[in-house]
């Protein structure tokens, strides 16, 4: 019989992924030398190479394509098997693998994690922050139990929750305060600063200015909030952020901040997770907590 260990799976699987030992490693929290040696340690148990090794970057061998794709089966079903006993086990909710989008960690993480360990002492609390593409790709692979993002994602095998809507705000340099509000037809020519892409709040934005992705934007692209802000600050151009990012991204940065006017650019924040999930009650009341802690949040307690 060959033998080896969901561990080695999970090794391998993060390799497959990444293309790149050092980052599997990374994304494993455990040394790269002792990463390669549980994939030559697997490698021997099965037989066959899994991994093309180059100076660079590594590939999957054909054999490892197939190997990946039964893999991959596997610890989807060992991560069923462990939901549905952490899901049996009563009220007590004691792990809660959470991802959240960059537009929205920064600012409603603190209070969320508030709320949550507050209604659940015990809980071991573990949050991914990534984009809403890799947090659909790991909630299905079962790597996070539920994720908070923009909706809607369309995804079958999701449970999609509204908590809150949330209007997108202007960013102008601070002497142009006094300036009337553009319009939409006025923004959509102006110098609009937006997420590099990737961002659902980027695709937002472009929608809202009806502007095309595909349009040439070089330079007027950032990374984070954080950098457009400070790039408007510096007089390049203008940009839309969330209100609930108006408190910590405006504190420091020589702008002034104004509400669009009709049609009010809006992003519905949700929460989702596996249909087949076995913790699916206890996400809905963790959906609860997600939700009131939003509603603490200044930028919204401030709403008339």
């Amino acid at each position: 019989m060959i033998n080896f260990t969901l561990k080695q799976l999970r090794y391998f699987e993060a390799v497959a992924r990444q293309g790149h030992f050092g980052r599997a490693a990374e994304m494993c929290a455990i040394s790269q030398p002792a990463l390669s040696a549980q994939i030559a340690a697997l490698e021997t148990a099965i037989g066959h190479q899994l991994f093309e090794r180059g100076a660079r970057q590594v590939r999957l061998t054909p054999f490892g394509d197939q190997f990946a794709e039964r893999a991959r089966d596997i610890l989807r079903g060992a991560e069923a098997l462990s939901e549905m006993a952490r899901g049996a086990r009563g009220l007590a909710l004691t792990r809660l693998r959470i991802g959240v989008i960059p537009t929205i960690a920064p600012y409603l993480l603190p209070s969320v994690i508030g709320h949550i360990t507050a209604a659940h002492p015990q809980i071991d609390l573990m949050v991914r922050e990534t984009m809403t593409h890799k947090l659909i790709e790991e909630l299905g692979d079962g790597k996070l139990d539920c994720a908070i993002v923009a909706l809607p994602v369309s995804e079958p095998a999701f449970t999609e929750i509204a908590l809150f809507d949330e209007a997108m705000v202007l960013v102008r340099p601070a002497e142009d305060g006094a300036k009337p509000v553009p319009d939409m037809d006025t923004l959509s020519q102006m110098k609009l600063l937006l997420l590099e892409e990737g961002h659902c709040f980027r695709d937002q934005a472009l929608s809202f200015c009806a502007l095309r992705s595909t349009l040439p934007r070089e330079g007027l692209d950032g990374s984070s909030l954080t950098t457009l802000v400070q790039m408007v600050s510096a007089g390049i151009g203008v940009t839309l952020i969330p209100e609930m990012a108006v408190p910590v991204e405006t504190r420091s940065a020589a702008v002034s901040i104004a509400p669009l006017g009709a049609p009010r650019p809006m992003r519905t924040v949700g929460m989702i997770w596996r249909k087949t999930s076995a913790l699916a009650p206890k996400l809905e009341e963790i959906a609860g907590l997600v939700r009131d802690a939003a509603a603490d949040h200044p930028a919204f307690s401030r709403r008339p």
